[in-house]
């Protein structure tokens, strides 16, 4: 049997950005778009472009950018929306829209205030002006698993027949098992007499667990398109990981016999730590294929098992996925050549000179302070160097006095747009006193909604990294800081957060809900 391709459909700047938390600037968007066509992404979801000038512009930019995956940008049934969408896609080597409507009673009924018929009337609308700026159109049934089947049966059709190339069919509210979802598809294949005509993708969210599931279960029964998510962020409990589908094909190949990705699988951890400092995320050590722990073993019985034979207790390689399997320590006496064949080893091999020089420089600094330098900390060294925020303020120094018999006190001093700023600040111990001196300096009214603590490497001189999520007049930013001295980290996220707070105002304006 002749393998056929499903098309890995990412919708990370779309779906995944609207989860509380994961907004991202243009430069970050464009910067994540590139290293999800690396990835060897089919079609990048790089916006909403109706939804403001900001989105516009992420659209146009990653469609100016990008040549190898296809670029979409989403689009309610509605000329002006399809139109901005368009114009934002003008330059795109490969562009699509994607419009959607929805299609359940419930939402016809209470958002829409529309007939069935009115729906399907403006779906086939929209399909066919969309025509006018691309001839790759994607028609989606929003909360299309909670529709009536003949209502979606006679909408695909129609649509189909306007020239939408791609149907998709959303599970919007995670509310599917994967035995009933698979079928839905296997009746849409059934029942739609010109389905043969356009590729059934699915989009799936993860309400109850089971996004990548049903994702699955759709392939197996004939779906060819899979919307997905790096590390499964979006709406609520977010969408099927992308990692997680695509590795299961990969793996499970004798059960999906006759379906492959182009996915350059190696390309995955470090396309899912990437998201992560960019959104100041973190992924629980228990995820799959990119968690921490996902090929660690610490049980006796696990350790021998593996040191006998790796397949007893992994179904896939580390290498794989782009984890590095090797531990190899640097230290302070090691040279550029050792560290630059260590970046190499560990996937960074599009580095400048320049940049590898800085690295460097960064390292032997890092490796006089610790006795030994592991991967993590050349991997952090590597993301808080190229992939920082705009530098809208940055810490000069500081300073702490702690004692159980004083009373703590910091100071510290910022350079906020070229301006030297001293402030002082008191509290209950040195990361709570630097934090009110830092709030000072920045002049803005603040409120600490989360603050972490995590080492990255191993031994009493391990860095650390600190994330903290922070409320600026309403607009709330997540900021990283790494250091092996705790205070410094905790002042590095702070100043970060509030750097990509002045980023993303007039990003954050006027944004509207958005659909599927």
């Amino acid at each position: 049997m002749e393998k056929e391709k499903l098309i890995i459909f990412d919708t990370t700047l779309r779906d995944g950005e609207q989860a509380p938390g994961f907004s991202m600037t243009v430069e970050e968007k464009l910067t994540m778009a590139k290293q999800l066509e690396k990835l060897g992404v089919d079609v990048i979801e790089a916006g909403f472009a109706a939804a403001s000038e900001g989105d516009f512009e992420a659209v146009r930019r990653v469609a100016d950018e990008i040549k190898d995956s296809t670029v979409c940008s989403l689009a309610r049934a509605l000329h002006s929306d399809i139109e901005r969408a368009g114009e934002a896609l003008a330059n795109a080597e490969r562009k699509r829209i994607h419009t959607f409507i929805a299609t359940s009673p419930i939402h016809m009924k209470y958002k829409l205030k529309m007939t069935p018929d009115q729906v399907l009337e403006k779906a086939v609308d929209a399909v066919q002006f969309a025509q006018y700026f691309t001839d790759d159109v994607e028609f989606s049934a929003e909360d299309a698993f909670r529709s009536e089947r003949e209502f979606l049966y006679r909408i695909f059709e129609a649509v189909i027949a306007a020239g939408a190339k791609t149907i998709n069919v959303p599970d919007t509210v995670g509310y599917a098992i994967p035995e009933e979802f698979g079928q839905l598809i296997a009746d849409i294949k059934n029942n739609v007499p010109n389905i043969d005509k356009a590729v059934i993708s699915v989009h799936c969210h993860n309400d109850l667990g089971l996004a990548v599931a049903n994702s699955l279960s759709a392939v197996k029964n004939g779906a060819r398109q899979v919307h997905a998510t790096i590390n499964g962020i979006g709406e609520r409990a977010g969408n099927a990981a992308m990692e997680e589908v695509v590795m299961a094909i990969k793996v499970r190949h004798d059960y999906f016999k006759n379906v492959y990705t182009d996915i350059n699988t190696k390309e995955i951890y470090k396309t899912s730590r990437l998201l992560c400092r960019i959104t100041g995320s973190f992924v629980q050590p228990n995820k799959a294929i990119v968690g921490d722990n996902a090929f660690a073993h610490e049980a006796g019985i696990h350790q021998h098992g593996m040191l006998a034979h790796r397949e007893t207790y992994e179904i896939m390689k580390a290498e794989d996925v782009g984890v590095p399997s090797s531990k190899i320590v640097l230290g302070k006496h090691s040279g550029r050549h050792a560290f630059k064949t260590r970046l190499e080893e560990l996937g960074y091999t599009n580095l400048s000179e320049e940049e590898i020089d800085n690295l460097f420089a960064k390292f032997k600094s890092l490796a006089d302070k610790k006795k030994e330098v592991f991967d993590e900390d050349i991997e952090a060294l590597i993301l808080d160097e190229i992939f920082q925020s705009e530098e809208a303020a940055k810490l000069k120094y500081y300073h702490v006095i702690s004692g159980n018999t004083v009373l703590t006190s910091a100071t510290v001093k910022l350079e906020k747009h070229g301006e030297e700023i001293l402030a002082n600040g008191y509290g209950d111990g040195p990361v709570d006193s630097a934090m009110r001196a830092i709030e000072k300096a920045l002049g803005v009214k603040t409120r600490l909604k989360d603050f972490s603590i995590r080492a990255l490497s191993s031994g009493k001189d391990a860095m650390g990294e600190v994330r903290v999520m922070v409320d600026f007049d309403g607009i709330t930013t997540s900021g990283k800081g790494i250091s092996t001295d705790i205070i410094e980290a905790a002042l590095k996220a702070y100043i970060e957060a509030f750097n990509r707070y002045t980023a993303r105002k007039k990003f954050l304006e006027n944004r509207i809900d958005e659909g599927i």
